[in-house]
């Protein structure tokens, strides 16, 4: 089953390695088939993506998120504030991950080999079990070039290598913290013609929360170019989802998203309406694939979507299931 996952090429094939991964997950994740039975759900009642039930993100936080039984390789954690729990996602199958976000970033962009990839994410490299930097350090060891690296807070130097790669017309790709890019564009204006610049979100308390358009439009005028992208990824997924500008993300094909009603945390929303972000991200073979995000979002009719915000812990509803 694992070998169909990054082979699936139509809505159908999706359904029908989704439907089989909810079986294998319903038989093999404890906390998973506690959920479906508070529920009264079964595998033999689910035919469609629909019926299959979301697991609250929150699990994450409080129990141990596993359909398989072999060795955890890796832990990967969130970055909570202090006193709060984070998020623990225990990948027992790494090269998953790496499949997972290597193809996913080719199916985008192309090959890693062709840019320079340089990383600016100071408050993920602060500590350890960053999905995020995990992911990075691997693109920046794929492209083959010594020019690549992560930049902590030297910030010059990073401004000198960007203008210098610019120059003589090498592909790159700048991907940071919101913060930490526009640190940048204040310290120097730049007119950027083969750089991507990719912003991973975060603000996190270091800077005044701007609107994605307000933000967007300081790193477009700062870094002299036309568009801004972004990833949209998290602690509990494998996957990732991208925009090339105007905030309006696509995933690979063996992610789906789809967005539940705010007031009934069990039904699933027609295209169009703003509603709880659910993500469907089959890489999460060995945990959870069905996951119930705190995001607020709007899905479009090819399958786009946007963030539109978060809940606040006070909305959140349809969680009286929480107590497993």
């Amino acid at each position: 089953m694992q070998n169909n996952i990054f082979n699936i090429q139509t809505p159908e094939d999706f359904q029908q390695v989704a439907l089989a991964v909810f079986k294998h997950q319903f038989k093999n994740n404890k906390v998973y088939r506690s959920f479906c039975d508070l529920l009264y759900v079964h595998p033999s009642d689910v035919s469609t993506l629909e019926e299959i039930p979301f697991l609250p993100i929150q699990f994450f936080k409080s129990k141990k998120i596993l359909s398989s039984l072999e060795e955890v390789k890796e832990t990967f954690t969130s970055s909570g504030t202090t006193g709060n729990l984070t998020s623990k996602h225990f990948v027992t199958d790494i090269n998953l991950y790496r499949e997972s976000y290597q193809k996913g970033f080719a199916h985008f962009y192309g090959n890693l080999e062709d840019y320079v990839v340089l990383a600016l994410l100071p408050n993920y490299l602060e500590r350890k079990g960053s999905s995020l930097v995990y992911m990075v350090e691997d693109f920046i060891q794929k492209t083959k070039n010594p020019e690549s690296g992560f930049y902590l807070n030297n910030i010059e130097e990073l401004a000198k290598k960007l203008t210098a790669l610019d120059l003589k017309g090498q592909k790159t790709l700048l991907i940071g913290v919101s913060f930490a890019l526009l640190d940048v564009t204040e310290m120097q204006q730049f007119n950027l013609k083969n750089t991507l610049i990719m912003e991973t979100g975060g603000m996190k308390g270091r800077r005044k929360e701007l609107v994605r358009e307000e933000l967007h439009q300081l790193l477009q005028d700062g870094f002299g170019v036309n568009k801004i992208h972004s990833e949209y990824g998290m602690t509990e997924l494998l996957s990732q989802g991208y925009s090339n500008g105007n905030g309006i993300f696509e995933t690979p094909p063996w992610m789906k998203v789809l967005t539940r009603d705010t007031e009934d945390a069990l039904t699933i929303q027609k295209a169009g309406k703003t509603g709880g972000i659910n993500v469907i991200d089959l890489a999460n073979y060995n945990s959870c694939s069905f996951i119930a995000t705190q995001d607020l979002g709007k899905v479009h009719k090819k399958g786009t979507f946007e963030i539109i915000g978060r809940f606040d812990n006070s909305d959140i509803r349809g969680c009286n299931l929480m107590v497993l």
